[in-house]
């Protein structure tokens, strides 16, 4: 960890928040609350200690952000939800939507809070009606412009070389992306045909979720393929 950075993770444990949402203090700001979970919150509160100057949210998700009021009003702090190029404390605000519109990743000298840009372990989900997969790889090219020493994820550990993760997550959408239009330029007509095909590593009933995130998923390329006029015969769903 960072010097002068405090992470408390959440006990929020799911597939889709690894081993729990990470709340960060730092500059005597918190980002990200959290869910509202009293015990989270009282560590949290512990670690702003009587100093704390405000609360700030990279999105709106309520594994990020459903405690942010109770924590404010114990703490007597706002809560701050930043637009791009719009300064939240000490943070430079980087607008990185695609994870949902609202999105944004922080900037601390070169400690980058990314919330859900980026995971310490896998992939951040992008899809249902608040993905983009456009705005998605074009936020992950504005990080790769910027010169990091660590990324502080929104769930999972420290990355330790944020150039290496970031390059390795834009591969792996473009990767992917490849794999789709191969599939539908190869026949597939449906929305399985085209997932076994492209996600053909990976066993998408192993887990319940699975294949419906993969769906999902599947959405926001199809949604980017379209708008870039690659897909063939106008397709832009499949059934």
């Amino acid at each position: 960890m960072p010097k002068g950075v405090t992470r408390v993770r959440a006990p929020n444990p799911s597939p889709l928040t690894l081993d729990g949402t990470n709340t960060y203090v730092a500059s005597g700001w918190v980002v990200d609350p959290g869910p509202n979970d009293a015990d989270h919150l009282d560590a949290v509160a512990a670690a702003a200690g009587p100093g704390a100057e405000g609360i700030v949210l990279t999105h709106g998700h309520s594994d990020h952000a459903d405690g942010a009021s109770h924590l404010a009003d114990r703490l007597g702090v706002p809560v701050v939800r930043p637009g791009g190029g719009s300064p939240a404390g000490p943070f430079t605000v980087i607008a990185t939507p695609g994870h949902s519109p609202d999105h944004v990743s922080l900037l601390l000298g070169r400690v980058l809070f990314a919330g859900d840009m980026v995971l310490g372990e896998g992939s951040v989900f992008v899809g249902g009606g608040d993905g983009s997969m456009t705005a998605y790889l074009d936020s992950l090219r504005r990080l790769l412009e910027l010169d990091l020493d660590v990324i502080l994820p929104g769930h999972g550990p420290v990355v330790s070389d944020p150039r290496a993760k970031l390059e390795e997550y834009l591969a792996h959408r473009l990767d992917r992306e490849r794999r789709v239009l191969a599939a539908v330029n190869g026949g597939a007509a449906t929305r399985d045909e085209v997932l076994d095909r492209a996600w053909s590593e990976v066993d998408l009933d192993a887990v319940p979720y699975l294949r419906m995130a993969a769906g999902l998923t599947l959405d926001a390329h199809l949604e980017k393929l379209s708008a870039d006029g690659l897909l063939p015969g106008g397709v832009s769903h499949l059934r």
